[in-house]
């Protein structure tokens, strides 16, 4: 493998319904049987699971909302310390009174970064029973900035936009984008096209890990997981059935993508002011 290589796996599951423990079961056994390596752990560097993987996307799920010292944080703790890899995906946490969709991020030494979801999903009530996040985060990894966001945060631009300002020691915010979801498949067009465009438009790889099946609401999900590179063209795809597909990312080739078209150059600044 290259120098500033990042070998991803995307887990694209169908989530029981309120069965943490199965889902914790599912994921598990999905990661030690994939086939081009007999699990993850021979090849990727980080593996990725979809929005809310132990629930599935569910108002009701606060009542059985985890804290951070629950049983899918050590899962996750243990899963990345077998297998070697960074490890992440979104679940429902309680702090206090608030309960978060928090996407959660293991690395192999056993730190785990975290980020509440920014922008809930109003059409299903979300808004009216969790807690919204503030900022985005960046975690490093092998010498890529990952910026990891949560299913609806995909549709505003400006939220995860590549900021570049000459003042700092770094060109821009992140190499790639990473997008964990529960992505219905009424509005799969949409999930499609706005990954895209997040590439294109920040000049990055861009992940997406969506669920398949039907969920407890009557809610289907066709897939659609999906690596891109920073042209918006597809690397890796896992189509409309649970699968683990993984891909190679190269930091040598996005440089050379920037340095040949450095459109960001000419970028407006801004800055977020959160509520």
């Amino acid at each position: 493998m290259s120098a500033g290589a990042l070998t991803i796996a995307l887990v694209q599951a169908d989530t029981d319904w309120h069965d943490a423990q199965a889902n914790r079961n599912h994921s598990e056994r999905l990661l030690r049987a994939a086939p081009r390596f007999g699990g993850p752990s021979a090849a990727a560097d980080l593996i990725v699971l979809p929005e809310t993987f132990t629930t599935g996307f569910s108002n009701e799920a606060l009542a059985t909302a985890e804290t951070m010292d629950g049983a899918t944080v050590a899962w996750l703790r243990a899963q990345a310390r077998s297998l070697g890899a960074a490890i992440t995906g979104s679940v429902q946490i309680r702090e206090g009174a608030e309960v978060f969709n928090r996407l959660l991020w293991a690395m192999p030494d056993g730190t785990v970064h975290h980020y509440d979801k920014r922008h809930l999903f109003r059409m299903a009530g979300e808004h009216e029973r969790y807690s919204a996040g503030r900022d985005p985060i960046f975690v490093d990894l092998k010498g890529w900035r990952i910026c990891p966001l949560v299913c609806y945060d995909l549709r505003f631009p400006v939220y995860s936009r590549n900021r570049f300002d000459v003042s700092r020691a770094r060109d821009l915010d992140y190499d790639l984008l990473l997008y964990v979801a529960n992505w219905p498949s009424a509005r799969q067009s949409a999930w499609d096209t706005l990954l895209r465009a997040r590439a294109i438009e920040n000049l990055s790889y861009v992940v997406g890990v969506n669920r398949v099946g039907i969920d407890g609401n009557g809610v289907h999900y066709t897939g659609g997981s999906v690596v891109l590179d920073p042209l918006g063209v597809s690397v890796a795809e896992c189509g409309d059935s649970v699968a683990v597909v993984t891909a190679t990312l190269s930091l040598e080739q996005l440089r050379e993508q920037r340095k040949r078209f450095p459109a960001y150059l000419d970028a407006d600044p801004f800055e977020l002011y959160p509520d």
